[in-house]
């Protein structure tokens, strides 16, 4: 079993290299993992090419939802988005916001915060930031966020508690969050939990629904609320660079499930907190 620093340095260096991929090819792989399939489709994103704001450059094909849609972001609105990659979801979130709001993306590794930094400047905003950083320890004040989104990353994070304790800490009370994630229903074979590919490509890092749910509301915030739900079907050519087979019939024909969700959150008021982290 790897260490939470191990798992979060293989994070890191699979992802430094991601930023390097053509956007095709992790398009058709596991969160651009590299466990290519041999069919050209989409596993886990899902299309922006609608949505105002939407910048190819920025795209690098790695989410699993489309949550910044879901965000309900105003204009005027601070926006903080886990994980910002290239500045996807950044420069969907500044479209919304407007030129009064500020958009900051945090991201853990060096090669994605130049490149979303170097689309900013390319697209020229000057209200949208990019910040390295871990988003179990974010570089931003607390109360500072009317709407946090994510796309498909606290799955990579071994400890999600941290990340749901922080993202509470930097929200506004009254703000909300958007997120979407990897989650199970189902135990995976024992070869994919310990596939490092597989935890990089989103699939072993994933938790049980129900769990990934109980943490958010463990954490304090109040009226989640399931904004999508998909199924993630991948494609025997992946998983037979790790189960044989017959392994991988008694996977399709089983209870186990592999979901793209976006979960919806408040942080309640100070007045209405009764479960904010360190009161209870």
């Amino acid at each position: 079993m790897q260490t939470e620093q191990e798992l979060k340095k293989l994070v890191k260096e699979k992802y430094s290299s991601i930023a390097e991929q053509p956007r095709e090819q992790n398009l058709s792989s596991c969160c651009g993992s590299g466990c290519c399939s041999d069919e050209v489709y989409n596993l886990m994103a899902d299309d922006y090419a609608g949505l105002q704001g939407y910048n190819p450059d920025a795209d690098l094909g790695l989410g699993c939802g489309l949550p910044t849609a879901f965000a309900k972001i105003k204009k005027g609105d601070v926006v903080i988005d886990l994980g910002s990659g290239a500045g996807n979801d950044c420069f969907v979130a500044r479209a919304a916001t407007g030129e009064t709001g500020k958009v900051i993306g945090i991201d853990f590794t060096e090669k994605m915060i130049e490149q979303a930094r170097a689309n900013a400047e390319k697209l020229g905003y000057h209200n949208v930031e990019f910040r390295q950083g871990d988003i179990e320890y974010m570089p931003v004040s607390a109360n500072i966020a009317d709407v946090i989104v994510s796309n498909c990353v606290l799955n990579l994070v071994p400890n999600k508690f941290n990340v749901l304790k922080e993202v509470y800490r930097v929200l506004k009370p009254g703000g909300h969050f958007s997120i979407s994630d990897i989650v199970l229903e189902g135990d995976l074979p024992a070869q994919l939990k310990s596939a490092a590919e597989m935890y990089a490509g989103c699939v072993s890092g994933a938790i049980q629904k129900q769990v990934y749910l109980e943490l958010i509301n463990a954490t304090g915030f109040t009226n989640i609320t399931l904004q999508k739900e998909k199924a993630i079907h991948i494609p025997d050519d992946i998983l037979i660079n790790y189960l044989s087979k017959d392994e991988i019939a008694i996977l399709r024909s089983g209870n186990t499930g592999i979901y793209s969700i976006t979960v919806y959150a408040e942080k309640p008021l100070e007045e209405n907190a009764c479960c904010a982290p360190g009161c209870c």
